[in-house]
């Protein structure tokens, strides 16, 4: 019917005058698309955090749609961003950690756009090819950086001039985004994509911001310390990086009475994390008033995303990876009110890999091929007929980060089974999970070993197969595993 609608009253237009108007021309909508880092889909108050307040991205959700189930197929930053862009699983892109660069030659969904006319921009921290801060192709404008970036005065190359911009981060990449926005033509479509660094490690809240939640006391979660019937592996993690009795909580084994100390240190972790949030929304509140004094807010289609998720204390961890559900959650919100629906909640199961195609769709460029992603756009319409039932994640073991194992795992709207294969092919019962998430969403009850779900862990795995042979992935992953999970810290940064 919205396509119907957009044909006849163009029609009606060269009807009358005999050319379309210019009005009748411009129906492609602009597109930002807002992309924070590491940030879970719980950190918003319109998800329902009971103290951290978002105003303006509730803003959004309250104008269009929330996806309640939004997910990530690899929960890492490089692999997550290029299934963004691209539609297809890491396995498909080749970006399968934080060191790899987005193929030159790979489709993606700024390409699209700009070949069909839209002028497109990238600001921000884009965190695929660590050391190459280059301009990329399907990019007119292109603001970046090498690495992770710093949250005070990092060095940009600005479309080509490479200088240290002073200030605080999420302020900076937002003067830089309002300032390209202003300066884009009337009636002409444009796509920005705005990368943010929050709340990315390590977590540093701008000034304003760095005592808000001072009064604020924090506890770990139920399944911290809870780790019967899971994997070795994950309690093996507990004193890496990536584990918290590692260094990134501070609660170490100098603490082993959980003391006071502890406590506090843990308690900055997360309060610095969620103050961290504030300035995103900030910039939200920006980007959304300048839309509006540029009365292109109801042409422009906003999405408000997270790379992946993050455990803050759930199951023994820190950092991410794990297919567990702090991990693999993001928030997912869409603004588009001449299809979205405002205020309304969608709990079908959305991936990263969906954003692309949806976006060609919405902008009506030339459809991508060969993707792994579906359009959400029917389901913005009404229409949840066919949607997925069943999706699967992998993960590949890193060396420099040797505290994850191989995750192949599938996850439909009530189960979830996480198996970890070894690079041999080898698996044994102590590797494997299986979460009744409709009863237990928080994952605390392993139930791999219970006899009376024999037959449906056949049928999960047998459908794990069938999905990765559809998307060409690998069930037995040859990265080898020979050396098992490290407890020893390598030199290297925090990923």
């Amino acid at each position: 019917m919205r396509c119907l609608y957009l044909l006849l009253f163009t029609l009606s237009v060269f009807a009358v005058t005999g050319v379309p108007s210019a009005e009748a021309q411009v129906e492609k909508p602009n597109v930002i698309f807002i992309l924070t880092d590491d940030q879970r889909d719980d950190t918003l108050s319109c998800e329902g955090h009971p103290f951290l307040k978002t105003p303006h991205i509730d803003r959004l959700a309250n104008e269009g749609v929330r996806f309640a189930n939004a997910f990530i197929t690899t929960s890492l930053c490089s692999p997550s961003r290029a299934s963004y862009l691209s539609g297809v699983y890491a396995n498909t892109h080749g970006v399968v950690d934080n060191f790899t660069d987005y193929p030159r030659d790979l489709d993606s969904f700024p390409k699209r756009l700009q070949q069909a006319g839209y002028k497109t921009g990238y600001i921000g921290k884009w965190h695929m090819g660590e050391d190459d801060d280059s301009k990329r192709p399907g990019f007119d404008y292109w603001v970046t950086h090498k690495g992770q970036g710093d949250y005070y005065d990092t060095e940009f190359n600005v479309d080509g001039d490479r200088k240290v911009v002073k200030g605080y981060y999420t302020n900076v990449v937002t003067d830089m985004a309002v300032d390209w926005l202003k300066k884009q033509k009337k009636n002409e479509p444009y796509l920005l994509i705005l990368g943010h660094k929050a709340p990315h490690t390590p977590f540093t809240p701008e000034k304003k911001y760095e005592h808000i939640f001072d009064d604020i006391e924090v506890c770990y979660p139920r399944s911290a310390f809870n780790l019967e019937g899971k994997p070795k592996w994950i309690e093996q993690r507990l004193d890496t990086w990536h584990g918290i009795y590692g260094p990134l909580y501070g609660f170490r084994k100098d603490f082993p009475d959980r003391s006071a100390a502890a406590v506090v240190d843990f308690e900055k972790f997360v309060l610095n994390y969620l103050a961290s949030i504030k300035s995103v929304d900030d910039s939200v509140g920006r980007i959304y008033e300048l839309l509006k004094q540029r009365n292109e807010l109801d042409n422009t289609v906003i999405v408000f995303a997270g790379d992946n998720g993050m455990f803050l204390g759930e199951h023994g961890m820190s950092d991410k990876r794990a297919m567990h559900e702090p991990s693999i959650r993001v928030p997912m919100i869409v603004r588009y009110p001449r299809l979205a629906k405002p205020g309304s909640v969608l709990t079908q199961q959305v991936l990263n890999i969906d954003l692309a195609p949806s976006i060609v769709e919405l902008c009506s460029a030339e459809p991508m091929e060969n993707i792994h992603g579906m359009s959400w756009v029917p389901l913005l319409e009404g229409q949840s007929k066919d949607w997925r039932d069943a999706w699967y994640y992998e993960y590949n073991y890193e060396k420099q980060f040797p505290y994850t194992p191989n995750v192949r795992g599938i996850r439909t709207d009530r189960w979830k089974y996480m198996r970890y294969p070894h690079g041999d092919g080898s698996e044994d019962r102590h590797m494997a999970e299986l979460y009744d998430l409709k009863n237990d969403p928080k994952e605390l009850n392993n139930l791999i070993e219970k006899p009376e779900h024999k037959e449906l862990i056949a049928k999960l795995r047998s459908r794990l197969d069938e999905l990765i042979e559809e998307t060409g992935g690998k069930s037995w992953d040859t990265l080898p595993m020979d050396e098992g999970i490290k407890t020893e810290l390598p030199d290297a940064k925090i990923r």
